[in-house]
């Protein structure tokens, strides 16, 4: 193969495995998944922690690219998850309990 040319690669199918999964199965495949927006995050960052799944990935299962080209890839979490406080909280004080400690000073 001539200096300056990279070898071609086929993009593997990703949609549907979880993110941790995907990156072997692109690596093996000589390609990186990336995500959406190249200005943001790297994938790793976005996806952990948690279990993410692949929705999508640009270019199609099969494509011919460039051995480590990025393959883009939307992702979901499993389960739904949500952003927030992950630790268990305290029950809230019954709304008669806090209402009957009134501080004299306040008047």
């Amino acid at each position: 193969m001539p200096a300056g040319r990279a070898k071609s690669v086929i993009v593997p199918d990703v949609v549907g495995l979880p993110v941790t999964v995907a990156r072997q199965v692109a690596a093996e495949a000589g390609v990186a998944l990336a995500q959406p927006d190249p200005d943001g995050p790297p994938l790793g960052a976005l996806t952990w922690p948690g279990v993410w799944v692949i929705d999508e990935q640009a270019p199609a299962p099969g494509a011919r690219v460039r051995r480590w080209d990025s393959v883009v890839v939307r992702f979901h979490e499993e389960g739904g998850g949500s952003a927030g406080v992950r630790e268990p909280r305290r029950p809230l004080p019954e709304p008669r309990a806090a209402s009957a400690a009134k501080d004299p000073e306040d008047d």
